[in-house]
């Protein structure tokens, strides 16, 4: 699998860091976590496929992580790209997608459902193992951050490659155990310390976390700008000894 950080940053505007979005390649497909405002012009600026997108991922229902669905949906039913298309496109995410897709779809008749190519919505509800692309297992856990919330561990049979996705989460000990070995773990980490709100990771929470789940190799996103006076490697080292790298825009992973 290969990962490409579209977003490392959060709602609040930032010279360098677009809202929450990532793209992942495997071997069965391709899948967008998380669809921020920005997401629609990052993929391209990436060079990322956009118009053969196999999947999206939808962790929770703040805008700056579905923000940017709705534009992207208008552009892909408009866009020279895709009027060839015919695979379908298929939308995941926890109970209320839908209804939350079609109201902003009747806000303005925009006929988002109107493609060129097959649309599916499928609500996934926590603890579900499902597949989004072929040989690629999917698990959900729902975390302490908003009703709908959850984590999304990627297990691929034909690699042994294993990524977890937390999202936007509180500290839970369920995530430990959901997180436990895998090839790469990318974590929020809101802020460095003296975070403001339980529902978000400062990095004790995220070092914590690490220790005891031992993932090959920790990946930190949703970065705040409190992070900008931080060297975040450095002071993530002091508090475990694994592998930590800073989520930046355009970032590439193999996994």
């Amino acid at each position: 699998m290969r990962l490409v950080v579209l977003g490392s940053g959060t709602s609040v505007p930032h010279p360098r860091r677009a809202s929450a979005s990532h793209w992942l390649e495997a071997r069965g497909g391709t899948l967008l976590l998380d669809c921020g405002a920005a997401a629609v012009h990052r993929m391209a600026q990436e060079g990322c496929d956009w118009a053969s997108l196999d999947a999206v991922w939808i962790s929770h229902f703040h805008l700056d992580h579905v923000g940017g669905l709705p534009a992207f949906l208008f552009g892909t039913r408009h866009a020279p790209q895709t009027r060839g298309r015919r695979k379908p496109l298929t939308i995941y995410g926890a109970g209320g997608l839908e209804k939350l897709l079609r109201a902003f779809d009747a806000a303005n008749d925009y006929k988002l459902f109107e493609q060129p190519f097959p649309l599916r919505v499928q609500e996934i509800s926590p603890l579900e193992s499902f597949e989004p692309l072929a040989g690629l297992r999917a698990r959900t856990l729902p975390t302490p951050h908003k009703p709908e919330s959850l984590a999304l561990r990627l297990d691929e049979a034909e690699t042994g490659a294993s990524f977890v996705y937390t999202s936007d989460t509180g500290y839970a000990d369920a995530l430990v155990e959901f997180s436990r070995g895998t090839s790469l773990l990318l974590a929020e980490c809101s802020f460095p310390f003296d975070k403001p709100v339980e529902t978000h990771l400062e990095l004790a929470d995220a070092m914590r976390l690490a220790r005891l789940a031992s993932p090959r190799r920790v990946v930190l996103s949703h970065l705040y700008p409190e992070w900008d006076d931080h060297e975040l490697e450095a002071e993530a080292k002091k508090l475990w000894d694994g592998e930590t790298l800073e989520a930046r825009d355009g970032l590439r992973l193999e996994i």
